[in-house]
C-alpha cells in the first residue's frame, strides 16, 4: 500500500478507560486490523494515533466502544484526521501528564475467574498468592495516588517488578500486559501475622489466621480499603466478644461466605440477587435469613435479614476457603469512628479489639468501606455506596456549568464534586460527629479535587447551621455558597439518579432535616424540580420530648403522639406501664415545648409505633426502631389502615390517625405482626392518595421517592404498586442511596440549577 492511500487518525477515548486494560485492548485491536501507530494514557483518558486503510480504520474506531474490556465504560470517542507518517508497528507509549485532568479512575474490582484459577492451581507460580490480579481485576481506586493511572502513581510503585512479572507486563499477548498492580510472590506485597504490639507470630500468616479464627479469636484483616474485624460467624461467644469490644451493641454484622453455594445456605437468594452477589462490585447484599442458617444469633439480633457478601480479593478467598465456614467481616473501627486503613493507626485503634492482625505491606491510599445494597424489583437499591462503585461518576444529562462541591449531610455523609456531565459522589465517609471522621471528609475532598481536577466555584451545603459539613462549607474562601434544603436535596438526588429534571411530586421521608421555616421536617410532600420546590403537604408536626433524647429513646415519641391523640384520656398500654414513673415528666416536657422541637418526621412516626408495639424503647443505632418495625410486619397481611390524607394540606393528620388505629388494634388483641404490616400499608396508601390529590391540582404524573425511610422495601413496594395502579410513574433510587448518602448529589444539581435559573 502506498503512503498516498493511507490515512491516519488521532483518536481520543474518554470514560473509565484507565486501569481496565484499555491500552492492551487497543494494541490487540490494532494488530487485528493490521494498523500502525501508538496508544497511551494522559490526564484526559486514552489517546491513540492509528494509521492504515480507511475501512479498517472505521472498523477499528467502531470497535473501541463495541468491544471494549468488561470493566471499561466508554463515554466518548472523538477522531481527527492527521498526516500519515508511514512509520510501521503499533506500540504503547509512555503516559503523558498534561495541564488539565479529565480522566476517570476505575473502582476496585473483585478477583476474576482467570486469577482464581491460578490461585488454586498448584502448578502456577501464583498459586496461593493473596495479591494476584490482572487487567480484569484487583485494586484500583484505593491504591491510586495521582493520574494518569500508571504504576508510579499507585502504592504499587514501592514494589519493583521481578523479571517474570516484567515480561508479562511487556507481552502484548499476556492478560497482564500493562497491568499496573501486577505482582507475584517474588516481587509483590507479602502477608504478616502480628500481635497488637506488632510482634510477628511464628508460622505461615494465613495458616495462623485460620487457626486463630477457628479457635474463636478476633482477627483484624487488612483488605482493599481498610481493616476488617473477623470472627467465626457460628461462634456466639466470639461474636458477642466482638460486639462488646467494638462497642456495637446490636447493629447487624456482615457475613462473608466462600461462594454462592455457601451464601445460599445462609440466606434466600432470589434470581435477581445472584448477579449482584457474584458481580465485580461484590457489595454486602441484604437478603432474607434462612431459619437454619449456621450463624450466631448475635450476628444480626432480631433481624430477619442478613448482610452477605462473597470474597472480592484473593486474600479473602483463601481465608474463608481454608477456614471452611462463613465469617463475620465488619469494619475495623470502634463504633462511630472511620475505618482504620493505616497500619500503625490500625494497631493503635484496634489493639483493644483484635487478638491478632493479618496484615500486609501494600499501602492503602484511600480508605473505603464495603458497599451495602438491597434488591428491589430486580435492581439494586443502594444503602451505602462505596467500595466497588466509587469513584465511578454519576452522569447526568445536563451540564454542571461551574465546578461544584456539595458537602452533604451530617449522617451517612458523602461529598460530591461535579463538572461537565459528571458528579463524583464520594465513598461513604460516615457520621460527621468526631474529629477523625471530619479529617476523612476533608482529606477525601482534597484527594478527589486533585484526581479529577475540580476546583469548586459553587459550594452547596445543608441549611442546618450546626452540621459540621455546613460549617466546613462556610469556611471556604473565594466560592459562592448555596444553601439547599435537606428534603429538596433528597428529591433532587432521586431526579438526578433517574436523569430527569422534573418537575415532579416529591415524597421525602426520613429522620430529620432542617426546614425553611426553622422547624424539623421529615415527612414531606413537595412539588419540585432541580431549581426549587413548594411544600404542598406533610405529616403532622409533633414534639420531640427531650430533643435528641427522643431519637435515642423512641418511647418518648410514643408519649408525644399519645399525648396529642388522647390528651389525658390515655389508653392502658404496655409502653405506658413500662415508663409510668417517667411518663408525666415527658408529657410535661412535650406540652411545654421546652427542649421539644416539633417535627413532621416519618422516621419519628415509625419510632413511636415501634415503641407502641413493644419492639424498641431504646436504640443503639440510627433507624433501629424503624428496622424492627419492618422486620416484625407479617408478610401475609394484606390489609392496611384506611386514613384520610386529602385535607387542604395532604398527609396532615395521617400520623395521628395511624397511631389511633394501631392503639385500637392493640386493645383488641390483634397480633403485633399484623398491626406492623397494617401500619406500613396504611401509610403507603395514604402517600398514594396524597400524590393523586397533588396530581389533580398540578397535572404532574411522576413521583420521586427519596429519604432513608424508603430503604424500607415493604413500604417502598406498597407505595410503588399503589402509584402504578393510580397511573402515576414512580421514580426510585438505583445509583445513589435514598438515605443521606445521596444528599450530596442532590445538593450539587440544585446548586447548578439555581445558578442557571438566576441567569
Amino acid at each position: 500500500m502506498s503512503l498516498a492511500s493511507v490515512e491516519r487518525l488521532h483518536v481520543r477515548v474518554e470514560g473509565i478507560v484507565q486501569g481496565v486494560g484499555f491500552r492492551p485492548f487497543v494494541h490487540a485491536l490494532a494488530m487485528e486490523y493490521h494498523l500502525a501507530g501508538f496508544v497511551g494514557n494522559d490526564t484526559g483518558g486514552v489517546f491513540v494515533e492509528v494509521e492504515g486503510d480507511a475501512r479498517r480504520l472505521a472498523a477499528f474506531v467502531a470497535d473501541l466502544s463495541r468491544r471494549a474490556p468488561a470493566l471499561a465504560q466508554v463515554e466518548l470517542v472523538t477522531t481527527e484526521t492527521v498526516a500519515p507518517t508511514g512509520q510501521p508497528g503499533f506500540v504503547i507509549v509512555t503516559s503523558v501528564t498534561g495541564a488539565g485532568r479529565d480522566v476517570l479512575i476505575s473502582p476496585d474490582t473483585a478477583t476474576c475467574p482467570d486469577c482464581l484459577a491460578e490461585l488454586f492451581d498448584p502448578a502456577d507460580r501464583r498459586s496461593g498468592y493473596p495479591f494476584t490480579n490482572c487487567t480484569n481485576c484487583g485494586p484500583r481506586f484505593t491504591i491510586v495516588t495521582d493520574v494518569p493511572y500508571d504504576r508510579r502513581t499507585t502504592t504499587m510503585a514501592e514494589f519493583p517488578l521481578c523479571p517474570d512479572c516484567a515480561a508479562e507486563y511487556a507481552d502484548p499477548t499476556d492478560r497482564r500486559f500493562h497491568t499496573e498492580p501486577v505482582c507475584c510472590p517474588a516481587c509483590g506485597p507479602a502477608l504478616r501475622f502480628v500481635t497488637p504490639a506488632g510482634e510477628a507470630v511464628h508460622g505461615p500468616p494465613l495458616d495462623t489466621a485460620v487457626r486463630w479464627l477457628r479457635g474463636g479469636r478476633i482477627v483484624a484483616v487488612k483488605g482493599l480499603g481498610g481493616y476488617h474485624l473477623a470472627v467465626r460467624a457460628d461462634d456466639e461467644r466470639a461474636v458477642a466478644t466482638l460486639r462488646a469490644r467494638k462497642r456495637r451493641e446490636e447493629k447487624p454484622f456482615a457475613v462473608l461466605a466462600a461462594d454462592l453455594s455457601a451464601a445460599c445456605a445462609l440466606v434466600d437468594v432470589a434470581p435477581a440477587a445472584v448477579p449482584v452477589l457474584t458481580g465485580a462490585r461484590r457489595p454486602v447484599v441484604l437478603l432474607p435469613r434462612r431459619p437454619d442458617a449456621p450463624v450466631a444469633a448475635s450476628v444480626a439480633p432480631g433481624n430477619r435479614d442478613l448482610g452477605v457478601m462473597l470474597p472480592y480479593t484473593p486474600l479473602h478467598q483463601l481465608l474463608v476457603g481454608r477456614l471452611g465456614m462463613p465469617i463475620v467481616l465488619t469494619s475495623g473501627n470502634v463504633s462511630d469512628e472511620p475505618i482504620a486503613h493505616r497500619d500503625d493507626d490500625a494497631r493503635s485503634r484496634l489493639a483493644g479489639i483484635a487478638d491478632g492482625f493479618l496484615t500486609h505491606d501494600r499501602r492503602i491510599h484511600v480508605r473505603t468501606d464495603d458497599s451495602v445494597v438491597r434488591v428491589f424489583r430486580g435492581r439494586e437499591l443502594p444503602v451505602r455506596r462505596s467500595r466497588g462503585y466509587v469513584p465511578a461518576p454519576v452522569t447526568v444529562p445536563w451540564r454542571f456549568d461551574r465546578p461544584v462541591l456539595a458537602c452533604g449531610a451530617e449522617l451517612k455523609n458523602t461529598f460530591c464534586l461535579a463538572k461537565g456531565h459528571r458528579a463524583f459522589v464520594s465513598h461513604h465517609i460516615g457520621d460527621l460527629e468526631n474529629y477523625e471522621t471530619l479529617c476523612a471528609f476533608t482529606e477525601g475532598i482534597e484527594h478527589f479535587g486533585r484526581l479529577f481536577d475540580i476546583r469548586p466555584q459553587l459550594v452547596a451545603h445543608d441549611l442546618h447551621p450546626e452540621y459540621l459539613s455546613t460549617k466546613y462549607a462556610r469556611q471556604r474562601d473565594d466560592v459562592e455558597l448555596v444553601g439547599v434544603q435537606h428534603h429538596h436535596a433528597h428529591v433532587a438526588a432521586c431526579l438526578a439518579d433517574n436523569g430527569e429534571p422534573g418537575p415532579v411530586i416529591g415524597v421525602a421521608f426520613d429522620g430529620l432535616g432542617f426546614g425553611t421555616d426553622g422547624t424539623l421536617w421529615g415527612g414531606e410532600l413537595l412539588v419540585a424540580d432541580l431549581a426549587g420546590f413548594e411544600r404542598v403537604g406533610h405529616l403532622d408536626a409533633v414534639p420531640m420530648p427531650g430533643g435528641a433524647a427522643a431519637i435515642r429513646e423512641p418511647w418518648r415519641m410514643a408519649v408525644a403522639y399519645l399525648n396529642e391523640v388522647y390528651r389525658d384520656a390515655l389508653p392502658d398500654l404496655p409502653v405506658l406501664r413500662r415508663h409510668e414513673r417517667r411518663w408525666p415528666a415527658v408529657v410535661a416536657l412535650a406540652r411545654s415545648g421546652l427542649n421539644s422541637p416539633r417535627t413532621s418526621s416519618a422516621g419519628r412516626l415509625f419510632d413511636a409505633v415501634s415503641a407502641l408495639l413493644d419492639l424498641r424503647d431504646r436504640v443503639s443505632y440510627e433507624g433501629q426502631a424503624a428496622v424492627a418495625l419492618e422486620q416484625r410486619a407479617d408478610p401475609s397481611e394484606r390489609g392496611g389502615y384506611r386514613v384520610d390524607a386529602s385535607g387542604s394540606v395532604p398527609l396532615a393528620g395521617v400520623g395521628h390517625q395511624l397511631v389511633r388505629c394501631v392503639v385500637d388494634d392493640l386493645l383488641a388483641g390483634v397480633d403485633r405482626a399484623r398491626i406492623a404490616a397494617r401500619f406500613h400499608h396504611g401509610l403507603a396508601d395514604a402517600v398514594v392518595r396524597a400524590a393523586v390529590l397533588v396530581r389533580e391540582r398540578t397535572g404532574l404524573t411522576s413521583v420521586a421517592l427519596s429519604g432513608g425511610v424508603f430503604q424500607n422495601v415493604l413500604l417502598l413496594d406498597r407505595v410503588v404498586c399503589g402509584l402504578e395502579a393510580a397511573d402515576l410513574r414512580p421514580l426510585v433510587h438505583s445509583r445513589v442511596p435514598p438515605n443521606d448518602g445521596g444528599i450530596s448529589l442532590g445538593q450539587a444539581v440544585v446548586a447548578t440549577a439555581r445558578q442557571r435559573s438566576a441567569g
